[in-house]
């Protein structure tokens, strides 16, 4: 027999698990993102069709929507980090000095001199931001080489499981594309100016170890990690939210379950 009472229901309704959650206390929007996401993952595990809002479903139209959906998000990737201040003004993907430069820095500032470093600091950040926006092709030939059976596997793996996808089949191209546009960016901005005079005030300074650095490998190596920090957060956040759903065959084939 089912429990009556709104206690009941919500015991009723308990996933057993570390968690302890219950539907009954999610919000709705919580509950509506499983499950529109869930149904997709239905159509995969049946084989089957399902309905939508505007007639049948098949496994390759989740597919089909898993892929537009992934386009979409890593071009709100490459958009927000390609443009000034993407990568700078961001802490959680903002570019540092590589290490043997962060001491200089240290030592640099102590007579006063910290801006020289933090110029350089800017440069390579500039340099990221305009080498970015190389990705979104890549990115576009990666999801159009994805196989059904790839959309399938990465649509009902983890939450970034497509990143990983992706960091696989991208970094390598990601890196030779990337790798002359921050050379060459590092050179428009002045980083290597930059460099040459932090160095130069740096070895006045008394009994300080040599130092050297790769500004560019340095520059597209923190670059793509930033690239792909964002690209796993919109993945996740792709997967729980139906406020995601912003074309017609998004809309058509989750839209049903809002």
């Amino acid at each position: 027999m089912k429990p009556t009472t709104l206690m009941g229901r919500k015991r009723h309704c308990m996933v057993m698990g570390a968690t302890f959650f219950t539907l009954v206390a999610l919000p709705a929007t919580v509950v509506a993102a499983e499950k529109w996401w869930e149904k997709g993952v239905s159509i995969f595990n049946s084989g089957q069709s399902g309905t939508g809002q505007q007639g049948t479903l098949s496994a390759p139209d989740v597919s089909q929507a898993f892929q537009e959906a992934l386009r979409i998000g890593s071009g709100k990737v490459v958009s927000q980090l390609g443009r000034p201040d993407g990568f700078n003004n961001d802490p959680a993907v903002h570019i540092p000095l590589p290490q043997g430069l962060a001491t200089a820095k240290s030592m640099l500032t102590r007579i006063g001199m910290a801006g020289l470093a933090d110029d350089l600091e800017l440069k390579l950040n500039r340099a990221a931001e305009a080498a970015t926006p190389k990705a979104k092709v890549l990115f576009l030939q990666a999801i159009s080489n994805m196989t059904f059976d790839d959309a399938m596997k990465l649509y009902q793996g983890p939450e970034d499981a497509a990143t990983r996808y992706f960091q696989e089949k991208m970094s390598a191209g990601l890196a030779e594309a990337m790798h002359p546009i921050v050379e060459q960016s590092l050179a428009q901005v002045g980083a290597v100016q930059a460099y040459d005079n932090m160095i130069r005030q740096y070895r006045t300074i008394p009994l300080v170890p040599d130092i050297k650095a790769n500004l560019t490998d340095h520059a597209v190596e923190k670059g793509m990690a930033g690239i792909f920090h964002y690209l796993a957060k919109e993945e996740a956040a792709i997967r729980r939210d139906p406020a995601r759903q912003t074309t017609a065959l998004l809309k058509r084939v989750f839209g049903g379950t809002r």
